[in-house]
């Protein structure tokens, strides 16, 4: 707990040096989104589900944040991220925590900020495009939900070298 507690403040103070005010609720530790959204539900916006992905060779990852209410098909999403359908798997939290410093039920884009460069960001387009206020994540511990806005979770993540893969998830691959 102590590593989680001294990245969320490396997390805090970053988002402090880019200018952006984030709003904190703490609740009970959750490990999925149906045992989140009892305790965040009051907060309006959009909030996120995360998968971190890896690819069937173990050498390309991706962490994937959608609304929190998308079915997600690894088969469809590793179509539209090219890399070949079946190609796709859950990565193990050992690669989380290295690549990302947080483990099991803690994935969350705010961890971008730890990655060296070997995870690519996919980004639902309805973060950006559904008119929230706010987008809700995780920051590095998954016993409390941070809310930013948009224009300012952009910002943070372009911060991290990412440049988000934003995917239409609710239309239909072509």
């Amino acid at each position: 707990m102590a590593a989680a507690a001294g990245l969320r403040a490396a997390l805090e103070q970053r988002l402090r040096e880019l200018g952006i005010a984030a709003l904190t609720a703490e609740h009970p530790q959750v490990f999925t989104v149906e045992e989140m959204m009892p305790h965040v539900q009051h907060l309006k916006g959009g909030h996120s589900k995360n998968l971190f992905l890896r690819d069937k060779k173990k050498k390309g990852f991706w962490l994937v944040t959608v609304l929190h209410d998308r079915q997600i098909n690894l088969n469809e999403l590793a179509k539209k991220l090219g890399v070949g359908s079946g190609n796709l798997r859950f990565a193990d939290e050992n690669a989380m925590l290295e690549k990302l410093k947080v483990g099991q039920g803690c994935a969350t884009p705010l961890a971008l900020f730890c990655d060296q460069g070997d995870v690519k960001f996919v980004l639902d387009a309805g973060f950006l495009e559904g008119g929230h206020e706010k987008v809700y994540f995780h920051p590095m511990t998954n016993s409390a939900t941070m809310g930013l806005s948009p224009e300012d979770f952009m910002k943070f993540v372009k911060s991290t070298g990412h440049d988000p893969i934003i995917i239409h998830f609710d239309e239909d691959s072509k």
